[in-house]
């Protein structure tokens, strides 16, 4: 932006102290090491920097912000303005704790939709599990054996489609702290279903990857979309298999903090301070578990054989 009566050094504290500026400023400093990063920059870049990019931060008012939202919310995106509001106030917030007088506009009540509206209970059927998997042999594709894998280990997608080479060893999957949402080392004993998937092993440092093992997966919707079609299945997000995969393991008997803990949620209270121990047995056969309900899923036994599951004693289990 240039303001023709500034010059010099006023002209360059102006420049410094547009929103863009700011933005850039945070990124380099203290937003580095964000897991979202990137999908936060493309929201800035793509919804908020043509209209405000230019704007010295202090000029912003809450109309401007509001301005922004309703052109990504009337584009049927109600989602994406939150979290293009999200982006927007992690960086006002992070400007004023550096400022002696900057004060964010952003109140509550500005985000388009509500946690509770947005949280999703879907958990896949045994005929669709059965459908998406028969759709994905055989399992030699990146993308199909990503799938997979999620639903095997209940991990994040995200975690899946950057897992490297260098975190796995002696079949435990240890995804570091700078890759776990809760920002601890968390360690997954890999069942043998699981550990199958990892083959083949490209030359780059990603394991599950369309050149080589060069670059991470990307473009999930685009798979997703086509999975459905061959599946005969709709509506399910992948991050539904990870919920899913916990409810399976409920299913198999696996105990409510093992499988907690499979998931890497953190556990709560004076417990969650005080118990460090990794769980590392008991998480093997909760995934052991979890592998061998799915296969029953998906190769179940003839109609003439009755199920173990079926005539299993329905009462709760304190350990596997």
């Amino acid at each position: 932006m240039t303001i023709p009566w500034l010059t010099g050094r006023k002209q360059e504290a102006a420049s410094a102290n547009t929103f863009r500026a700011i933005c850039e400023e945070y990124f380099r400093r203290d937003g580095a090491e964000l897991r979202s990063r990137v999908s936060r920059e493309r929201s800035l870049e793509r919804h908020v920097y043509p209209k405000l990019g230019d704007k010295p931060i202090e000029e912003i008012k809450r109309t401007d912000i509001i301005r922004v939202l309703d052109d990504v919310a009337d584009s049927g995106a109600l989602v994406m303005a939150d979290r293009v509001l999200a982006a927007i106030r992690k960086v006002m917030n992070w400007h004023a704790s550096r400022s002696d007088d900057y004060r964010s506009p952003i109140v509550r009540g500005m985000a388009r939709t509500s946690t509770k509206e947005r949280a999703r209970q879907r958990v896949l059927t045994d005929d669709e599990i059965r459908a998406f998997w028969a759709a994905t042999e055989p399992a030699t594709a990146p993308y199909a054996r990503v799938v997979r894998f999620v639903l095997l280990t209940g991990a994040r997608r995200s975690e899946v489609s950057g897992m490297t080479w260098d975190e796995v060893a002696d079949g435990i999957w240890t995804l570091p702290a700078s890759r776990n949402k809760t920002k601890q080392d968390l360690a997954r004993p890999l069942n043998r279903r699981a550990l199958a998937l990892l083959i083949p092993r490209p030359a780059g440092r990603f394991i599950f990857s369309t050149d080589g093992g060069h670059s991470h997966l990307g473009n999930f919707t685009h798979f997703r979309t086509e999975l459905h079609k061959v599946s005969g299945t709709s509506g399910w997000h992948l991050h539904d298999l990870r919920r899913t995969a916990r409810t399976l393991m409920s299913r198999a008997g696996v105990s409510t903090d093992v499988a907690e803990r499979c998931l890497g949620h953190v556990i709560g209270g004076v417990r969650g301070v005080y118990d460090v121990w990794e769980y590392i047995d008991e998480k093997a056969k909760a995934y052991s578990a979890l592998a061998g309900l799915v296969d029953r899923i998906v190769n179940p036994p003839p109609a003439n054989v009755e199920s173990l599951d079926e005539h299993r004693p329905r009462r709760s289990r304190k350990t596997l």
